[in-house]
């Protein structure tokens, strides 16, 4: 095993490694728990890791997350409501619209 990346939150540590098993990738998240005993250690110790469990998986393991984090920033308008969407929503937040093709 081999730790990949430290994540902000549970949250996201949760997420980024259900999109490595997505990608193939078998990952877990460590330190579930830490932020409870965040002030008895370090803040930056007590943060979620995501970790690989085949060492060989770690280089695209690190490519996608870094593709992630480099996400491109979409602007669309919903054809039915005309309601400006931002972000990475595939679906008009107001109406619920599909993203036009």
């Amino acid at each position: 095993m081999r730790r990949v990346t430290t994540a902000p939150n549970l949250a996201v540590a949760t997420l980024w490694a259900d999109v490595l098993g997505q990608a193939g990738i078998e990952a877990s998240v460590q330190r579930h728990w830490a932020g409870g005993i965040a002030g008895e250690i370090p803040p930056d110790q007590a943060l979620p890791e995501v970790w690989v469990h085949d060492d060989g998986q770690f280089d695209a393991a690190r490519s996608l997350l870094d593709a992630l984090a480099r996400a491109p920033d979409r602007l669309w308008y919903c054809r039915a409501c005309g309601e400006r969407v931002e972000g990475a929503f595939e679906q008009c937040w107001n109406c619920g619209a599909a993203m036009p093709g």
